[in-house]
């Protein structure tokens, strides 16, 4: 009896943890966003590094500014997309897996919800991070949008993990 509930305990304290750190990269995100939004005006860029600076941006879009320019619908496209993928990257969450999996979509989950603040908050996103070289530059992005690319890359790479370790018939999961 006391090792079952042990069992239940350490379940639900993981559970709690990847929680934790959704809601860790939600605080941050909203940390560095009101940091920018009342140091920078809007455009002012400041270089950090000869290949990075800060800047002052908002993107009524997607990734790459994916329908910024789309006449105002694409708002509540984007909260009910965000809000759809954070219930199934929760539910998914809460139904367990590896601690890559579990690590991936607590950072996926945490960045949406970082995003989606802004969108009902603002309407647009702030973004404030800016990588260049030269004549090139990425797109600014802020600490939401990092979290929720490395979260993609890990869920791929737990993917592509899982898939090496089927064709091979070890059946590891972690």
């Amino acid at each position: 009896m006391t090792g079952s509930w042990l069992n239940i305990t350490n379940i639900e304290w993981r559970r709690s943890t990847w929680l934790l750190i959704a809601l860790a990269v939600v605080a941050l995100d909203r940390v560095t966003k009101f940091w920018a939004y009342e140091t920078f005006y809007t455009g002012e860029i400041r270089p950090i590094t000869s290949f990075f600076s800060l800047i002052l941006t908002f993107n009524t879009g997607a990734a790459f500014s994916f329908l910024a320019h789309a006449g105002g619908w694409q708002r509540i496209f984007f909260i009910v997309i965000s809000v759809v993928a954070c219930l199934l990257f929760l539910w998914l969450l809460l139904r367990g897996g590896s601690k890559l999996f579990s690590l991936s979509l607590a950072l996926i989950i945490g960045g949406a919800l970082g995003n989606l603040w802004d969108r009902l908050q603002l309407g647009r996103v702030i973004d404030f991070l800016l990588f260049h070289y030269q004549g090139w530059s990425y797109p600014a992005f802020n600490v939401a949008d990092a979290a929720i690319t490395i979260g993609a890359v890990l869920l791929i790479a737990d993917g592509l993990r899982k898939r090496k370790h089927h064709a091979y018939g070890d059946g590891a999961t972690e």
